[in-house]
C-alpha cells in the first residue's frame, strides 16, 4: 500500500494506531483554519483517498461526515464533498477587564490560551448557519424591495416579519397575539433593557436561583435589583415567589436555565394565578429531543406576560434578531422607548427572516439543526458514561447543554479550574447562583462535533477521576 497522499501530504504512518477518523478530520480542520484549504475546495473522493492512504474507505467516509455535521462541508451526489466554511483563527488571549468586585466573572469569558474545547452553555452551532438559504432569501427580498422598505419605518419592526412571527409563534409556541402586539428587538438583551426602562430604576425583580447569570447581569446593568427565588425539580417555587411580596418575575419555564427542568403544570397554574408581571424568556424552546413541546406561558395570561425570544440559538447571536410580545397595557410605552433608543432594527435582515418563515425554510433548518444537536448530545452522554461514570447527568431532554454533579465536596469553581487545565472550558453551577447550593458543572454541546465532545469528556474523566475517587482536590 502506498500509505501516503498528495492531499495535505497525509501519511498513514504518522496517524495514531487508534483514532484514524479523528486524525483525518482534524487534519482537514487544521488546513481550513490555517488557510491551506479554502471554501469551495472539493475533497478527494473517499475511495481515492482511502486507497492512497492504505486505510478503510469507511474511515474516510466517517471523517467526511463529521465535517459535514459540523458545517465545514457539504456532500452532494455527483459533486462530492465540498468545503463550505472557513474557520476563524483562535482569538488571542487578553486579560479580562478589572471589575473591582469579587465573585464570578462577567459573561462571556475572556479568551484563555489553554482552552481547546469550549463547552460553555449557550454557545450555538454557528457552523450550521444556513448560508445558502439565507443568500437565496436575501436575493429574493432584494428583487422585490421597495424604496419605502429602506426607510425608518415602524419602530416595532417590519410588518411582514411581525405577521410571520405571529403565525409561527402561535403554531409552534401557542402564543396569542396580533402583529400589532409584536416588537422586533435586537435579542432578548434588548427586550430586557426596554422592560427595565419602562419599569424604572430600583424595581426589584424575582429571578430563578440558580438562573441565567447573563440575564441577571442585564437587569443589574439597567439598575434593576434581582432577588433570588429557589428552583427545584418542578421549576420555580411559586410559593417562595409569593412570600417575597414582589410583583415582577423573570423565568425560563419551558427549559429552566441552567437545570433543564420544566415548570410543572401545577406551578404554571399557580404562577398565572399569582397576578404579577411575568417576564418569560423562551430562549431555546426549539431544541428538544426526548419530550413533547411545552407551550409558552404567554397563552395562559397574555395580559400579564412579556414573552421574549430570538434567533440567537437557532441561527446565530450575531444576527441580533429577536421578538417580544408584551401585554397591551405596556405596549405603547415599550414602543416609545424602542423608538427613542434606536428608531427600529435593520430592515433587510427582518425581511429575509420573514421570507424564511413564509417559505418554510426556517423550520426545515430547525429540523436539520435539531438532528445535529441530538447526535452531539448523544455523543457527549455516551462519552461521559464511559469516562466519568460517577457523574450524575441532568437536563438532557432538551436544550444545548447538560448539568453534571459529582460525588465530591470540592467546590465547582475548583473543578472547572481542573477542566481548564486539560483544555476544557465548563461553567461552575455556582456562577449561576445567588445563594449557596450543591456544586455542579454545565457542559454545552452544541458548538462541538461529536468526536471533539468525546475527547473533551475523556480529558474531563482523566482529570477528575482522582477527585471523585478520593474526595480530595489532588
Amino acid at each position: 500500500m502506498p500509505g501516503g497522499s498528495d492531499f495535505l501530504q497525509l501519511r498513514a504512518a504518522s496517524a495514531p494506531a487508534k483514532g484514524l477518523t479523528t486524525w483525518l478530520a482534524d487534519a482537514v480542520r487544521a488546513a481550513v483554519a490555517d488557510g491551506r484549504l479554502a471554501a469551495g475546495t472539493r475533497l478527494p473522493p473517499t475511495r481515492t483517498l482511502a486507497t492512497d492512504l492504505g486505510i478503510s474507505r469507511g474511515v474516510v467516509v466517517e471523517a467526511y461526515q463529521r465535517l459535514v455535521d459540523e458545517g465545514l462541508a457539504t456532500a452532494r451526489t455527483g459533486v462530492g464533498t465540498v468545503l463550505t466554511a472557513v474557520l476563524a483563527p483562535p482569538a488571542r488571549s487578553e486579560p479580562p477587564p478589572a471589575t473591582g468586585t469579587a465573585g464570578p466573572p462577567r459573561l462571556p469569558l475572556a479568551p484563555d490560551p489553554r482552552i481547546e474545547f469550549d463547552l460553555s452553555p449557550g454557545l450555538p452551532d454557528l457552523a450550521a448557519f444556513p448560508r445558502a438559504a439565507w443568500l437565496r432569501a436575501e436575493r429574493s427580498v432584494l428583487a422585490t424591495l421597495t424604496s419605502a422598505d429602506l426607510g425608518y419605518g415602524d419602530p416595532r419592526g417590519t410588518r411582514s416579519l411581525r405577521s410571520e412571527l405571529t403565525a409561527w409563534l402561535a403554531r409552534t409556541r401557542g402564543t396569542r397575539a396580533d402583529p400589532a402586539d409584536v416588537l422586533v428587538v435586537a435579542g432578548v438583551a434588548q427586550a430586557l433593557a426596554l422592560v427595565a426602562t419602562v419599569l424604572g430604576p430600583g424595581t426589584v425583580v424575582a429571578v430563578e436561583d440558580p438562573g441565567s447569570r447573563g440575564a441577571r447581569d442585564q437587569l443589574t446593568d439597567w439598575r434593576l435589583t434581582p432577588r433570588p427565588v429557589p428552583v427545584d425539580d418542578d421549576g420555580l417555587r411559586v410559593d417562595a415567589l409569593e412570600d417575597t411580596g414582589l410583583d415582577t418575575v423573570l423565568l425560563t419555564p419551558a427549559h429552566q436555565f441552567p437545570t433543564g427542568v420544566v415548570l410543572a403544570p401545577e406551578r404554571r397554574r399557580r404562577l398565572v394565578a399569582w397576578g404579577g408581571l411575568i417576564l418569560e424568556d423562551d430562549y431555546d424552546a426549539e431544541h428538544r429531543y426526548d419530550r413533547a413541546p411545552v407551550p409558552a406561558l404567554q397563552a395562559s395570561a397574555p395580559d400579564r406576560v412579556v414573552y421574549m425570544g430570538s434567533v440567537s440559538k437557532t441561527l446565530a447571536p450575531g444576527m441580533r434578531l429577536g421578538w417580544m410580545i408584551p401585554p397591551r397595557r405596556l405596549r405603547d410605552d415599550l414602543v416609545a422607548v424602542k423608538h427613542a433608543s434606536d428608531l427600529g432594527n435593520p430592515a433587510l435582515a427582518q425581511l429575509v427572516l420573514a421570507h424564511l418563515l413564509r417559505t418554510g425554510e426556517y423550520e426545515r433548518h430547525l429540523r436539520r439543526v435539531r438532528a445535529r444537536q441530538r447526535r452531539r448530545r448523544d455523543a457527549l452522554l455516551a462519552a461521559l458514561t464511559e469516562h466519568l461514570p460517577a457523574a450524575r447527568v441532568e437536563g438532557i431532554a432538551a436544550g444545548l447543554h447538560l448539568l453534571i454533579t459529582l460525588p465530591t465536596d470540592v467546590p465547582d469553581p475548583v473543578l472547572a479550574g481542573y477542566a481548564a487545565e486539560v483544555g476544557v472550558r465548563v461553567h461552575p453551577l455556582s456562577w449561576h447562583r445567588m445563594t449557596p447550593g450543591p456544586p455542579g458543572l454545565l457542559l454545552g454541546y452544541a458548538a462541538q462535533p461529536p468526536d471533539r465532545l468525546e475527547e473533551a469528556a475523556r480529558r474531563l474523566g482523566a482529570r477528575l477521576a482522582t477527585v471523585v475517587r478520593t474526595g480530595r482536590p489532588r
